[in-house]
C-alpha cells in the first residue's frame, strides 16, 4: 500500500506519493502547487483554504492512480498557526512570520522576562518572527480574535483539523513556537501567562510517528476514497528533512537548504547551556524523541527575492543564467552577513545588499552577476561559521557535511560550501522533508523498524552527489573567512 507525504515550503507545496519494495524506497511526485502569501493592507496572510484545496487535489490524484493509500502526513514551515473559535471554526487567515506586526515584540517580552529565563526553558533562537512573538503582537495589539479563539493550530496541525476533525499539536513544530518546556515534555506555564494566552489553547504534543485520526466522511464522500489514516510526522519541514538525512552513524552534520538555510546536528537532549544562548542555536524536536541542535540561516531568500526584483523589471533572472554569470564574476570582491535583519523583509534585495554593501564600506557590485556571487559565497562561508560553532557546542568533529533539499540543485553552492569548510559535502536526497515524511509513515506502519533502517534504506534509494573541496583555492577561502568573521563579529570557532 502507498503513503503520501504533503510537503508545505514557504513558497510552494508538494504531493509524493511513496511505495516501498523490499526496503527500497520510490517517491513519485504527483501534484505541486504554489504558495503565495497574500498582502492585504499593511497585514501579510497565507492563503490557507486555498493550501487546503491543494490537499485535497492531491488527495484525488492518489485515488485516480488506483491502489490504496494506507496513511498520509503533512509537513510545513515553523512558528505559523491558526486559531479556532468556540464552534472549532478558523478565525481568519493565519499571518505570515515576515508580517511587521512583530517588529520589536521580541525586545519588549525580554525586558519583562530575561533572555536567558527564556533559553533556558525553550531552548529556542531567539528570531523575531517566533510564535511567542507572534501571539504576543496580538495581545498587545487587543487582537479582537482573542476573545473569541478557545484553540492554538500550527500549519499542520490546523490541516490536520480540517481534514479529520481531530485537534491535537505535534511535538516537532510545537518546539520552534518558543512556548514549549523541553525540560517538561509540556507547554510552558510561564511564558503563556507573561504573554497573557490562556493554557487551555493548547492541546496534548503528539510524537511523530503518532496517529491523527482518520479523514473525514465529508472528506471521503468528496473525494471518492475510503477510510485513510493520517500520522502525525515531524511536521515542521526540517524535522522531516534531518530524518532523511542518509547518514551511516548517529553522529553527523546536516544543513537543510531551501528558502532558509538550517544547520546543526543531532543530539539526544536539548543543548541548554548559556554559550549555546550566547550563540543564538535552537533546540528543535525530531524523530524518535532527539532534538535537533542547529541555527537558522537566512538562506536561498536572499537569491529568490533578487530574482523576483529582476523579473519585474523584465530582466534575464533564469537559475542557469544568473549561476553562470556569477561563476565569471570576481571572487570574494565583497561579502554580507546573510542574517542581517535588513535581509528579513520582502521586496527590494537587490537595492538591499547594496545598501548593506555600502553601510559597511564594502564596494558596490557591479551587476547582477556579481551580487549572486556575493550572496553565495558568503551563505557557505556562514556554512562554515556555524559548522564550527556546532562543533564547539558538541564536542565532536564531523568529516562531511550532509546538504538535502531543494538548495542541492545549485550546484555551484554546493561546490563553494565544500570549498569553505574544507571538507566534503554529501548532497541528497533533494526532497529531502517529503521523503522524511514518507520514511515517519514507513516507521509507524511497522515498514521500518526504526530511524537507522531508515535512513539506510534512504541512502540505498536516492543518488547522493559528492563535491570535494578544491585545493587550489584553500588559500583563497581562508582569507575570505577571516574578512567575513571580522565583518560578522564574535562567535566564530578558536
Amino acid at each position: 500500500m502507498a503513503v503520501l507525504a504533503f510537503d508545505l515550503g514557504a513558497g510552494s507545496g508538494r504531493a509524493l506519493l511513496g511505495r516501498l519494495t523490499d526496503n527500497r524506497i520510490e517517491a513519485e511526485e504527483i501534484h505541486r502547487f504554489p504558495n503565495d502569501p497574500v498582502a492585504v493592507g499593511e497585514r501579510l496572510l497565507w492563503d490557507i483554504l486555498r493550501l487546503y484545496h491543494e490537499i485535497k487535489q492531491g488527495l484525488l490524484i492518489a485515488g485516480r492512480r488506483g491502489g490504496d493509500i494506507r496513511s498520509i502526513g503533512i509537513d510545513s514551515w515553523a512558528v505559523d498557526y491558526g486559531l479556532l473559535d468556540a464552534n472549532g471554526e478558523l478565525i481568519g487567515n493565519p499571518y505570515h512570520y515576515r508580517d511587521s506586526r512583530t517588529d520589536g515584540m521580541m525586545e519588549r517580552l525580554l525586558a519583562k522576562v530575561p533572555a536567558e529565563e527564556v533559553f533556558a526553558r525553550t531552548g529556542i533562537q531567539f528570531l523575531p518572527f517566533n510564535t511567542i512573538y507572534q501571539l504576543y503582537a496580538m495581545k498587545e495589539a487587543d487582537h479582537p480574535a482573542l476573545r473569541t479563539a478557545r484553540r492554538f493550530l500550527m500549519i499542520p496541525d490546523l490541516i490536520r483539523y480540517f481534514l479529520t476533525g481531530e485537534a491535537a499539536n505535534e511535538f516537532s513544530n510545537a518546539t520552534t513556537t518558543q512556548l514549549f518546556n523541553p525540560s517538561k515534555g509540556d507547554w510552558d506555564d510561564r511564558l503563556l501567562g507573561a504573554i497573557g494566552i490562556p493554557r487551555d489553547w493548547f492541546g496534548p504534543v503528539l510524537m511523530p510517528g503518532s496517529p491523527a485520526g482518520e479523514l473525514r466522511a465529508s472528506v471521503r464522500a468528496e473525494l471518492g476514497l475510503g477510510a485513510v489514516g493520517v500520522t502525525a510526522v515531524a511536521e515542521h519541514d526540517t524535522g522531516s528533512a534531518v530524518a532523511a538525512v542518509p547518514a551511516a552513524g548517529d553522529s553527523f552534520a546536516y544543513l537543510s537548504c531551501g528558502t532558509w538555510s538550517l544547520l546543526g546536528t543531532e543530539v539526544p537532549e536539548p543543548v541548554l547551556t548559556e554559550e549555546a544562548r550566547k550563540l543564538n542555536f535552537t533546540n528543535e524536536g525530531g524523530v524518535n524523541g532527539t532534538y535537533r541542535l542547529l541555527k537558522n540561516i537566512m538562506g536561498l531568500w536572499i537569491l529568490e527575492e533578487c530574482r523576483r526584483a529582476w523579473k519585474r523589471e523584465g530582466r534575464d533572472a533564469s537559475h542557469d543564467g544568473l549561476l553562470a554569470r556569477a561563476e565569471a564574476a570576481r571572487p570574494f570582491a565583497a561579502l554580507i552577513d546573510p542574517d542581517d535583519p535588513s535581509f528579513l523583509p520582502p521586496g527590494g534585495m537587490p537595492a538591499r545588499v547594496r545598501a548593506y554593501l555600502a553601510r559597511t564600506g564594502q564596494p558596490g557590485p557591479p551587476d547582477d552577476g556579481a551580487i549572486v556571487r556575493c550572496v553565495l559565497e558568503s551563505l557557505a562561508l556562514k556554512y562554515r561559521f556555524v559548522l564550527e560553532q556546532t562543533e564547539r557546542l558538541t564536542g565532536r568533529k564531523f568529516d562531511k557535511l550532509h546538504m538535502v533539499g531543494g538548495g542541492i540543485r545549485n550546484r555551484l553552492l554546493c561546490q563553494w560550501t565544500a570549498n569553505a569548510i574544507g571538507r566534503p559535502v554529501w548532497a541528497g536526497p533533494v526532497e529531502g522533508s517529503a521523503i522524511g515524511n514518507l520514511a515517519v509513515q514507513w516507521i509507524a506502519s511497522g515498514d521500518f523498524a526504526d530511524i537507522r533502517e531508515a535512513r539506510a534504506a534512504i541512502r540505498d534509494s536516492f543518488p547522493v552527489e559528492v563535491y570535494e573541496p578544491d585545493p587550489a583555492a584553500a588559500a583563497a577561502w581562508e582569507e575570505a573567512y577571516g574578512r567575513a568573521v571580522g565583518l560578522w563579529g564574535s562567535g566564530a570557532a578558536e
